[in-house]
């Protein structure tokens, strides 16, 4: 089922309070030739989402379907932002996983 999933860099390039909810942040996500909004549950998990994530590349499933979440639509994933779901080096947004 992993092969299934379609898997890329992203870099994220903004990052907003996800309006009516205590836990969520939206994420502008540019994949290169795609940018999507993305949002998730991590905002009561760091100090300064904002700044500890804004430039920062992640890895994130892009091929679900979008998902509506505190009013807002989710158009894809982010895998943990921790040492294990980011690029080693920089690589271009947009690329696959393996």
């Amino acid at each position: 089922d992993l092969d299934k999933l379609d898997i890329r860099v992203g870099r994220i390039v903004r990052v907003d309070d996800g309006e009516g909810s205590k836990k969520l942040i939206k994420m502008t996500v540019s994949f290169g030739g795609f940018t999507r909004t993305i949002l998730s549950g991590m905002k009561e998990e760091r100090a300064d989402c904002k700044a500890e994530l804004e430039g920062r590349q992640a890895l994130f499933v892009v091929n679900m379907a979008p998902r509506k979440m505190a009013g807002e639509v989710s158009e894809g994933m982010i895998y943990d932002i921790g040492y294990e779901a980011v690029p080693e080096c920089e690589v271009p947004d947009g690329a696959r996983l393996g």
